[in-house]
C-alpha cells in the first residue's frame, strides 16, 4: 500500500535537504503528474539518509519540480539489518531491491557464489547498480521512508567474515528456525544462491562466525527467502547496539 508520509507524497532527492527551494528532475515530475499533484500541494522530500523536509510544490513542469521546503527533521534510523544476497537473475534482484528498501534494510551486499557464475542474465556491474538504486528510491518514495540502503559492491563468498558485533545468520536447511526468540541488532543475513551453498562455501562461512538458521521445511527462491528472513528479523529485533 502506498502510504507516503501521513498521506503526503514523498520524493527522494540527491542533495542534502535544507529549508528553501529544492529542484527535482524528470522522474519526480513524472511521478507528480501520475499522482495528479499541482502547484500548492504538500510534499515530503528525503535524501535517503535520514533527513526529511516538508513543504509545497511551487513550480511543476514536464521535466522538473521545484518544492519549497519549510521544515526539516531528522528521522532515527531503524534497527540495522544487513542483507547479503546472491548475485542472481537481474529482474528478480531488482524486485528484491524494492522490497529491501521497503523493509528498511541498512545495506545491500551482493555475493558472488560459485553457483552465481552460471546465471544469465545476472545482476552485476555499475549499470545494474544504478538500476538497483533507482528501484530502491522509488520504493522509498512509495512507502514514505527516509532511509535508503547502502549499496555495496559485489564480493566473493570468501571475503565474508561475520560482521564484528552483529547477530549473523546464514539461511540454510538444517539449522534452528529463524524466529525462535528475540534477536539483538545489528543483524546480518546471508541468503544463498538457488541450488544452495557449495559444501566448502558453507564450511568457510561457519568458520568465520556465521550461524545457520532456517525458514522451516520449505524450499524458497532466493528473493522470497530474503523477504521472509528480513521480515522475521525486523519483527524480532530488540533495540540496536549500533549500525
Amino acid at each position: 500500500m502506498e502510504r507516503g508520509h501521513h498521506g503526503v507524497t514523498t520524493f527522494v532527492a540527491e542533495a542534502r535537504i535544507v529549508s528553501g527551494d529544492i529542484t527535482l528532475g524528470e522522474s519526480a515530475a513524472h511521478h507528480a503528474h501520475v499522482r495528479r499533484l499541482g502547484v500548492g500541494d504538500r510534499v515530503a522530500i528525503t535524501d535517503g539518509r535520514g533527513s526529511r523536509g516538508t513543504g509545497q510544490i511551487s513550480m511543476l513542469s514536464k521535466t522538473q519540480i521545484v518544492a519549497t521546503v519549510r521544515e526539516v527533521v531528522t528521522v532515527t534510523p531503524p534497527a540495522a539489518i544487513h542483507l547479503f544476497l546472491p548475485v542472481a537473475d537481474r529482474d528478480r534482484m531488482l524486485w528484491l531491491a524494492e522490497k529491501a528498501a521497503e523493509l528498511q534494510v541498512a545495506s545491500w551486499n551482493p555475493v558472488m557464489f560459485r553457483r552465481s557464475m552460471s546465471v544469465s542474465p545476472r545482476g552485476d556491474g555499475e549499470a545494474f547498480e544504478r538500476k538497483v538504486r533507482v528501484r530502491m528510491a522509488q520504493a522509498v518514495e512509495q512507502s514514505g521512508g527516509a532511509w535508503l540502503p547502502t549499496i555495496e559492491a559485489a564480493r566473493d563468498v570468501a571475503a565474508l567474515p561475520a560482521r564484528t558485533g552483529d547477530t549473523s545468520f546464514l539461511l540454510n536447511h538444517g539449522g534452528p528456525t529463524l524466529g525462535g526468540g528475540r534477536v539483538q541488532a545489528p543483524v546480518s543475513l546471508i541468503i544463498g544462491p538457488e541450488g544452495g551453498f557449495e559444501a566448502d562455501e558453507l564450511a568457510a562461512l561457519q568458520g568465520t562466525g556465521w550461524t545457520i538458521a532456517s525458514l522451516g521445511d520449505v524450499t524458497l527462491r532466493f528473493e522470497t527467502a530474503a523477504v521472509a528472513a528480513v521480515a522475521i528479523a525486523r519483527a524480532l529485533l530488540t533495540p540496536e547496539r549500533g549500525g
